[in-house]
């Protein structure tokens, strides 16, 4: 009988050579989808969170170590009020920062009553940095307001955008307000106005 010659068999061990060959490509590529994934997730979960920082408005000038607003003072709580008060959720102030003075609470009184918001009383000891990541923390992708004062203001503006100096405010500034957008992804910007 013509019996067809056999072939060679395969050494077991050239078989495992070239699987341990495609095993670090199989493991490369998996690598690569799973931090596209991850990119992809990260692209889609980022936010800009809006922060909106001003001084507290015109304080009656007196003998008084924490001085109630003054008749102009009062008149600009009110423009903020009408400025950020309606209550819409789209696009609206979802949180409010004030410190323990009396002349914070008073410029935006009237707007957390509209929003039916209870502001955030921070403590006096907390440094401007402070303050800018903890509202950046707890206003993740929203929109918040934080009050301070003259002295305060343009350090939490810096702490807030990384800007390398932002002009200190007058003596008798009470009108300048700074927009601060800070993105997940990119750098941040600031829009000053007058209001």
């Amino acid at each position: 009988m013509n019996a067809a010659p056999d072939s060679p068999p395969v050494s077991p061990s050239l078989t495992r050579r070239r699987r341990t060959f495609f095993a670090p490509l199989w493991l490369l590529g998996w690598a690569a989808l799973l931090m596209l994934v991850a990119a992809v997730v990260y692209w889609n979960s980022a936010t800009t969170t809006t922060i909106v920082v001003i001084r507290h408005a015109e304080k009656q000038i007196g003998t008084i170590d924490d001085a109630p607003l003054s008749p102009q003072g009062e008149q600009r709580a009110t423009r903020l009020a009408q400025m950020f008060g309606d209550p819409e959720a789209f696009g609206r102030v979802e949180q409010i920062y004030v410190t323990d003075t009396r002349r914070t609470q008073q410029t935006v009184a009237g707007l957390a009553q509209r929003l039916a918001l209870k502001p955030v009383v921070l403590q006096g000891k907390l440094s401007p940095g402070e303050i800018a990541r903890r509202v950046l923390h707890e206003n993740r992708g929203r929109l918040a307001l934080v009050v301070g004062h003259g002295n305060t203001v343009p350090q939490i503006v810096k702490e807030l955008s990384d800007a390398r100096q932002v002009p200190a405010l007058g003596e008798e500034e009470f009108d300048t307000m700074y927009v601060v957008t800070v993105p997940t992804i990119g750098k941040s910007s600031v829009l000053r106005m007058k209001y």
